[in-house]
């Protein structure tokens, strides 16, 4: 069986727990903490669930926001479990109808 899974970007959260509302408000924390980005690429961090970050950013948040990775991120099942079959494809891929043609012989 395979379980898809995902998670929760919990950033926005914590942020409103320590009251701060501007996603600029962590720039000069992070550049304090030695992490330069732009007010731009912070604004996506908090808004977007990241697909890769650096552990230096990570770490920075951590200590800013006084949390752990565990606090920051929610692992969670996306989809349900789904069994492979004998050939390696899961059994849940859509199967498409296809139109049968059927040939007379000795006509094209």
């Amino acid at each position: 069986m395979i379980k898809k899974m995902g998670y929760q970007w919990r950033l926005r959260h914590l942020m409103a727990e320590l009251d701060m509302f501007q996603t600029s408000d962590l720039v000069p924390l992070l550049a304090e903490r030695g992490v330069t980005l732009s007010r731009e690429q912070v604004y996506r961090l908090v808004t977007q669930p990241p697909q890769r970050m650096s552990m230096d950013t990570l770490v920075a948040l951590c200590d800013i926001l006084q949390c752990t990775p565990n606090d920051l991120i929610k692992p969670e099942v996306v989809n349900v479990q789904v069994r492979k079959t004998a050939g390696g494809d899961a059994a849940s891929a859509p199967v498409s109808p296809r139109r049968t043609v059927i040939r007379r012989p000795g006509k094209p």
